[in-house]
């Protein structure tokens, strides 16, 4: 199978993990569902993690973990952050929110090498992209905090949940991207010293031991698990879980990354496909022009590999 193959399993995959873990997430009377999505994602890792070891030979070892961690930890607690936000906003708004953490690391990296006086290897049209992906996001908050009340309700009468105005709604959905932002950050810097594989090991068990928590914690608080609520958590896990190894197999072509990266980063439009079609979801055309100014930003940030 070649890097194009990879790279579209990544963008079905990671679209269809958005699509189901709004599924199971999205029930505001449940707030322990996080977590529950945590033990889902956790239990698939941890398997994929087995796989890995015992039979792919990869290597793992306690101060792999160790040296890992703070970006395991980032990465987790970020998603984390936007399985809470599915319970308060439309997956049509929080997934390009979410999804624009690479404009963010773009900014810092730029912000950084002009503090320090470096001139940074980028044509403008890169510096054009991580200026769509920044205004995109920042004009979904303003569409989204002034949209007026009735017609909020009037364009959600068709749609399976309805959603009040809420600056919690819009406070997630960002927390995931700096956290994200900042697990990318850091994910650059320590995986100078450690292989690709044993560090994605190492996080997925590391999710393994957050998902076990998260277990005794609900079994604590005598939460119950009914399969109806609890399957489409556990596919939008596997979803994930295999998005994140085609995705690393996709960009391990090196000579095809340029292309790869940018087929991948449309994923967040496809989920807006899915929300649009399965769940009814109907956003105005102000939500629509910032959602798609902020794709744009991301798939030329995709082009030119950032």
């Amino acid at each position: 199978m070649n890097w194009f193959w990879f790279a579209i399993i990544a963008l079905l995959c990671w679209s269809g993990s958005d699509f189901f873990s709004k599924i199971g997430c999205r029930d505001a009377s449940d707030k322990y569902s996080h977590l529950k999505m945590i033990l889902a994602v956790g239990v698939v890792m941890g398997l994929h993690a087995a796989y890995e070891i015992f039979i792919g030979g990869v290597e793992i070892n306690l101060q792999v973990i160790w040296t890992y961690l703070p970006v395991s930890l980032l990465y987790i607690l970020s998603m984390a952050m936007g399985y809470i936000g599915l319970r308060y906003i439309e997956l049509s708004i929080s997934s390009p929110i979410c999804n624009a953490s690479g404009a963010l690391v773009a900014i810092a990296t730029i912000v950084m090498a002009m503090i320090g006086g470096e001139v940074l290897d980028m044509v403008p049209m890169q510096y054009a992209a991580v200026g769509l992906a920044a205004v995109g996001v920042i004009g979904l908050g303003f569409v989204e905090a002034n949209e007026d009340e009735q017609l909020r309700t009037a364009r959600q009468s068709a749609s399976n949940f309805k959603y009040a105005k809420s600056w919690l709604a819009l406070a997630l959905p960002v927390a995931y991207c700096l956290l994200d932002a900042a697990g990318t950050f850091a994910d650059s810097i320590v995986l100078e010293s450690l292989n690709e594989d044993s560090a994605n090991v190492a996080y997925e068990l590391t999710f393994l031991a957050t998902g076990i928590v998260s277990l005794v914690f609900l079994l604590i608080k005598k939460q119950k698990f009914l399969p109806k609520m609890e399957g489409p958590k556990y596919i939008g896990a596997i979803f994930e879980t295999v998005g994140q190894f085609a995705y690393i197999y996709a960009l391990a072509d090196e000579e095809h990354v340029a292309m790869s990266a940018p087929i991948i980063s449309a994923y967040c439009a496809v989920s807006v496909l899915w929300s649009r079609l399965f769940l009814k979801e109907k956003l105005s055309w102000k939500h629509y022009a910032c959602i798609a100014t902020t794709i744009a930003g991301i798939i030329i940030m995709g082009v030119y590999d950032m």
